[in-house]
């Protein structure tokens, strides 16, 4: 698990083995025999590296299914500025293509299968703005309504369905540098969804 997810950062932010062990200040063959599982760190290593990634070190030691988070509109909190307010709905470590879209899903467009999984890596944000929906991960989706975020793993058969007659929702899909853009919301994304 945690050379999987180290593996993963690493490839997210697209740094070199060795210049990733150069700046946790680790020798490259200790963290090469991390990422193969053959390695046992120690605390201090994880947290070397954890700080050379930029996340929390929970992120090298967590299962990857827990990287689905629920925020509740009526739960948050807006924080007060000079002449706004705003609602933080998630961070994202790295980079690599960021896709924004405004989708409309109806009832009658619902999902009969889900849809195909993303590049490795990709994470799909939703907010919902109008409606009712259930999405996420085809094994476990969860129901929104308005004022709701959702964040999951789009790597994985995921889902999208309308509760209402019409749901209007806000999807930010990241997929990791080195890997192709999803491409305009074409064929694996569309989920028979109309555009806008």
């Amino acid at each position: 698990m945690v050379a999987r997810n180290v593996r993963l950062l690493r490839e997210q932010r697209g740094l070199s083995l060795a210049e990733l062990a150069r700046q946790a200040g680790l020798a490259k063959q200790t963290l090469s025999k991390l990422e193969l599982g053959t390695g046992n760190p120690t605390v201090d290593t994880l947290f070397s590296i954890a700080g050379a990634l930029g996340v929390p070190v929970t992120r090298l030691v967590a299962e990857r299914d827990q990287v689905m988070t629920v925020q509740r509109g009526d739960d948050v909190a807006w924080e007060r500025h000079d002449g706004y307010e705003s609602r933080s709905l998630d961070h994202v470590y790295g980079s690599g293509v960021i896709e924004s879209y405004l989708v409309r899903v109806s009832r009658v467009q619902g999902m009969d299968k889900p849809s195909e999984p993303h590049p490795a890596g990709t994470l799909e944000h939703l907010y919902v703005i109008r409606g009712r929906v259930r999405v996420g991960p085809a094994d476990a989706p969860v129901e929104l309504a308005a004022g709701d975020f959702v964040r999951y793993p789009g790597d994985q058969p995921h889902v999208y369905e309308s509760l209402d007659e019409e749901s209007l929702v806000h999807i930010v899909v990241s997929v990791p540098r080195g890997q192709p853009g999803i491409g305009g919301m074409t064929v694996s994304h569309t989920h028979g969804h109309q555009r806008p």
